[in-house]
């Protein structure tokens, strides 16, 4: 990695006054929801010549987007349900992903026991078979069976258990991916409000008159836009009928999914994938070097997506199965922290949540020549980038789109490294910065890839990146979350774009809001990020 050269960088001044200004002219695209897939899709479009404004009511991937089981996956289960057209196309995406953001995404060894009370291993191998060929794989090698007395994986496993199946998946940091693409619709010229309400929109001939408000309250203010994407999750049904006073064809279908976090479970690197006799399966995976993390659970929920907790009857059923397998017992004692989300399902007629589809429908309503509102319904992570290229592709009539898919080649912020190779890097950058502590410069690569450059900035020491807020959290990292990636409350901070709040404890959190309080400045937060120079 060479040095940075500072006349190399594309300076983006930080907007002052009002976020809103530039957008004195209508938007072509108001994107409601900063999900993955609003995020995917404002930066998909802004990256086609489209002026986009995206607005989320609260942080960046404050609920769904934030609470999976973090993977980049086909969804082996959803096999057993003839998903393959989903598979497949998932499949294909997880390659992509991992090549275009290696700093926050790599491949994981997923081992599932073998229990011969529960699937037959002549099932098991041909799931693994089509796992393995129903896309090209250029990065992740192929399923193969394991005698677990002598793999690895085998030592924290009941002595019973002697056989086994390795695969490869791909693991991701799923808040950090929504962050990025909002990052870089914003850098392209993009506009991103967070904590920011769409509250009402009136349909005209040829645009949406919207009506936003901050989440906080304050004065409503009105921004035109040829045309409106509801990327809103849990809220799209609501968006719909409630705000934007339409009716929709497709349904979802609000499915719990929760998880808990224990002290490492067990030393190898790979994670496990558990069959339970309910027919589910569930997960147990190395979780920031000192942490496993269990999940998820399936279960229909009624409530407000924003409130959404996980139950005890949860903790208990994610520890009891787990101890199925491991010699000694996972309890509720041994919870450090959990966490639980609302998937919004594309609904079906089918009773067991586990088995509604991953897949997602778009509903565009774009009548005659009066402005055109896309509906996003269901998805998953894995897929956010396809169902983007899909959502500009139906909205290329109505809005006279010209440029064609761009975002299977174009590594989002941090991840134009060299070969893709965060390894490679992290080599490089202790090169360069030889007085950064071996831990921090690794988290820092697992974080911010080639923009660690940018957060380092002229740093000549430890000391240059400022007071300790606690572990090793400096000054330098929150002042680059605040300008660079909408940070504003310590949640935000330790929950999402790090999992540095497994380290801080109740003083090391007041900490980090205290001084986001004394250091947060109205315009920074809607500040694109400046361009690093690539390794």
């Amino acid at each position: 990695m060479r040095g940075i050269d500072w006349s190399d960088i594309l300076q983006i001044p930080e907007t002052s006054g009002d976020p809103l200004a530039k957008g004195a002219g209508p938007y072509d695209l108001l994107v409601v929801g900063g999900g993955i897939n609003g995020a995917g899709i404002a930066r998909d479009a802004v990256g086609r010549g489209l002026s986009v404004l995206l607005v989320e009511q609260d942080d960046l991937a404050a609920h769904t987007s934030s609470a999976s089981t973090k993977l980049i996956h086909g969804g082996l289960r959803y096999l057993e349900y003839y998903e393959f057209g989903l598979v497949r196309k998932a499949l294909q995406e997880r390659e992509v992903l991992l090549r275009l953001a290696p700093h926050i995404m790599w491949p994981l060894r997923f081992v599932m026991p073998h229990m011969p009370d529960l699937r037959p291993a002549w099932l098991i191998r041909a799931g693994l078979f089509l796992y393995d060929h129903l896309a090209r794989r250029e990065r992740l090698p192929g399923s193969r069976g394991i005698d677990m007395r002598r793999h690895p994986a085998g030592a924290p496993l009941r002595g019973d258990i002697r056989r086994g199946f390795v695969y490869s998946d791909g693991w991701v940091q799923d808040a950090r991916l929504v962050v990025l693409n909002a990052q870089d619709a914003a850098e392209r010229g993009g506009t991103v409000l967070t904590r920011t309400r769409l509250v009402g929109a009136e349909r005209g001939e040829a645009f949406w008159t919207a009506q936003l408000q901050a989440s906080e309250g304050g004065p409503v203010r009105e921004v035109r836009a040829r045309a409106i994407v509801n990327a809103a999750g849990p809220w799209v049904g609501h968006l719909l009928g409630d705000v934007l006073r339409q009716s929709a064809a497709y349904k979802v279908r609000m499915v719990k999914g929760s998880h808990i976090v224990t002290r490492k479970l067990f030393d190898h690197d790979h994670a496990y994938i558990f069959q339970n006799r309910d027919k589910r399966i569930i997960f147990a995976i190395p979780f920031e070097s000192e942490f496993t993390l269990i999940g998820t659970t399936d279960i229909e929920y009624e409530g407000d997506p924003a409130q959404v907790r996980i139950s005890d009857d949860e903790i208990h059923y994610l520890c009891a199965c787990a101890s199925e397998y491991f010699t000694r017992p996972v309890t509720p004692e041994d919870v450090v922290w959990t966490y639980a989300g609302v998937r919004p399902l594309l609904e079906e007629e089918v009773a067991n949540p586990s088995a509604v589809t991953r897949d997602y429908k778009l509903e565009l309503d774009a009548p005659g020549t009066r402005a055109p509102l896309l509906s996003v319904f269901g998805g998953k992570i894995t897929t956010y980038r396809r169902l983007a290229e899909e959502a500009l592709s139906l909205l290329r009539e109505p809005l006279g789109i010209t440029k064609t898919d761009w975002t299977m080649a174009a590594p989002l912020p941090g991840g134009d490294m060299p070969g893709a190779d965060a390894a490679r890097y992290l080599d490089a950058l202790r090169k360069q910065y030889p007085w950064l502590p071996e831990t921090l410069a690794r988290r820092y690569t697992r974080t911010y890839g080639t923009r660690t450059a940018v957060l380092l900035a002229d740093a000549r020491a430890l000391g240059d990146l400022g007071a300790c807020l606690f572990g090793d959290l400096y000054e330098a990292e929150l002042r680059y979350q605040v300008r660079h990636e909408w940070a504003r409350a310590a949640e935000d901070v330790l929950w999402r774009r790090t999992k540095l709040g497994l380290h801080a404890g109740a003083e090391g959190a007041a900490r980090v809001q205290a001084w986001l309080d004394a250091h947060r400045r109205t315009d920074s937060v809607h500040a694109p990020a400046t361009r690093s120079t690539p390794a």
